[in-house]
């Protein structure tokens, strides 16, 4: 009998965020990683992410995506969900934790992660343009508002709900585009958070295998 064919992901042949981890196919690898998965990688540049081939599996021709036999897959939060929902480690047994651990991953999504995009399109797309520095204090304020939010939901606790779920994974990696920025240094708890995460073994398998592409694709450019 054949194995079973390991679940294929696309990421960055070469990734703007230079190995930083801060591409959504870091929280796909995560999520592989705390669920004990083996997984293969294929490497897309930014042309071949246009071309039909790809937008027959990203319609919107992004990373990432996720192959498993007949499914096909694309946005990195169905794709850590179905990841959590088949196997065990990411999401609770808990009839009501296991949906709430749910709905922190679609708040990271749908309520955390919008303004911190506002802001990196803010400092890298729009820096010369005339509304830059009236838009992007409110932009700013807006993030703190919802980190404010998120802290005082935290609090003292190691995790958003109990155990570490596909919630927090999502959370953290959220919240990880804001270190540039020097906006999550205010909330010391939340800092530790975001350390807790990078510090699970499987954060650290997944990072390790992401930076091993970039640097290989650039050892090789």
């Amino acid at each position: 009998m054949s194995p079973p064919l390991l679940p294929v992901i696309t990421v960055f042949e070469r990734s703007p965020d230079r190995g930083r981890g801060l591409g959504r196919d870091m929280r796909v690898r995560w999520a592989l990683e705390e669920a004990g998965q083996a997984y293969e990688v294929r490497l897309v540049s930014f042309s071949a992410m246009k071309e039909p081939a790809h937008r027959a599996l990203h319609p919107f021709g992004q990373i990432p995506t996720y192959e498993e036999g007949a499914l096909v897959l694309f946005e990195s939060g169905a794709i850590v969900l179905h990841i959590a929902e088949c196997h065990a480690g990411l999401l609770p047994d808990d009839a009501h934790a296991r949906p709430r651990a749910i709905t922190w991953l679609f708040a990271a999504l749908n309520t955390v992660e919008p303004p911190i995009l506002d802001l990196q399109t803010i400092r890298f797309q729009e820096r010369d343009k005339p509304w830059y520095k009236e838009r992007l204090p409110m932009v700013e304020d807006r993030i703190r508002g919802r980190l404010g939010e998120l802290s005082e939901r935290l609090g003292n606790a190691d995790w958003l709900d109990g155990a570490f779920s596909a919630g927090d994974l999502m959370m953290v990696s959220v919240l990880l585009r804001l270190r540039a920025s020097g906006l999550l240094d205010a909330y010391p708890n939340l800092t530790a958070y975001v350390a807790r995460g990078e510090a699970r073994p499987a954060y650290k398998r997944a990072f390790a295998a992401q930076l091993a592409v970039f640097t290989s694709q650039s050892s090789t450019g």
